[in-house]
C-alpha cells in the first residue's frame, strides 16, 4: 500500500490544524518543516497529534553530528515519528540521526535526490547513488526521491531494495501519483490539499492512489 502524506507547509496556526483536521480521514501522515515551525513553534506538533496521525519533521538536517543529534532530539521530545536529514553532510552526521530516531523508536529518512527542477545542478552523476548507498549502510530507514522524475526513483529503488521511499513532488510541482505510486511507499502532497478551497476532497482525490501500491 502507498500512503498519502500531507506536506503541511502554511505559515498560519490556525490553518495548519483546520486543515490537518478536515484532511486527516484521508492521510496516513503529516510532514511539517520550517515554514510552520518558525511561525507557530515546535509545539504546533502537540495540536496536529491529535489528528491521530505520525507526524514527520521535513528539516532536511544537514549539519555536523553534535548539531544533528540535538535538532533530532527536539524533534522526537515533541511527539514526531520520523525526521528528514540530508545524505550529503555524510556518514556521521546521517547516523546521528538515524541513532537519535531508533533510540526514540521513531524513523530515519534521507534526501537522496530532491523534487525541483535544480536538483538535477547537483544531484545528478552518480551523488543520489551514493546517498542510496549510505542509507543502507547507516540503518536508515528510508529515502526521499522525486515524483517529478519516476525514472529517477526506480533506479533508486534498486539500490535500496525494501527500505522506505517517499516521494514529494505530486500536484503542485506536477508529479504524477499514477506514475510513481507502484514504486514508492509513500506520495507526499502539498500545495495541491492545503491551498484547496476544500482539502478533504482534495485529499480523497489523492487518496485513491493509496492501493496503487
Amino acid at each position: 500500500m502507498t500512503d498519502l502524506i500531507l506536506a503541511l507547509d502554511v505559515t498560519d496556526h490556525d490553518d495548519a490544524v483546520s486543515i490537518a483536521n478536515q484532511a486527516a480521514p484521508y492521510l496516513d501522515a503529516i510532514k511539517i518543516g520550517y515554514p510552520l515551525v518558525l511561525a507557530a513553534g515546535l509545539g504546533v506538533a502537540d495540536e496536529l497529534s491529535a489528528a491521530g496521525l505520525p507526524l514527520i519533521a521535513d528539516f532536511k538536517v544537514a549539519d555536523i553530528p553534535n548539531t544533528s543529534r540535538l535538532i533530532a532530539e527536539e524533534v522526537f521530545s515533541h511527539g514526531f515519528s520520523g525526521i528528514i536529514c540530508h545524505g550529503f553532510v555524510g556518514r556521521d552526521s546521517v547516523l546521528a540521526c538515524v541513532e537519535t530516531a531508533h533510540d526514540h523508536g521513531g524513523e530515519c529518512y534521507v534526501v537522496t535526490e530532491m523534487s525541483h527542477p535544480g536538483a538535477v545542478d547537483f544531484f545528478h552523476g552518480g551523488t543520489a547513488e551514493r546517498i542510496a548507498t549510505l542509507v543502507c549502510e547507516t540503518g536508515a530507514d528510508g529515502i526521499i526521491a522525486p515524483a517529478t522524475r519516476p525514472e529517477r526513483t526506480q533506479v533508486l529503488r534498486t539500490l535500496i531494495g525494501t527500505k522506505k521511499i517517499l516521494s514529494p513532488g505530486v500536484g503542485a510541482q506536477g508529479g504524477d501519483p499514477g506514475a510513481i505510486a507502484g514504486i514508492v511507499d509513500g506520495i507526499i502532497v502539498g500545495r495541491a490539499i492545503y491551498e484547496s478551497s476544500d482539502p478533504a476532497r482534495a485529499a480523497k482525490e489523492f487518496s485513491l492512489f493509496r492501493t496503487h501500491k
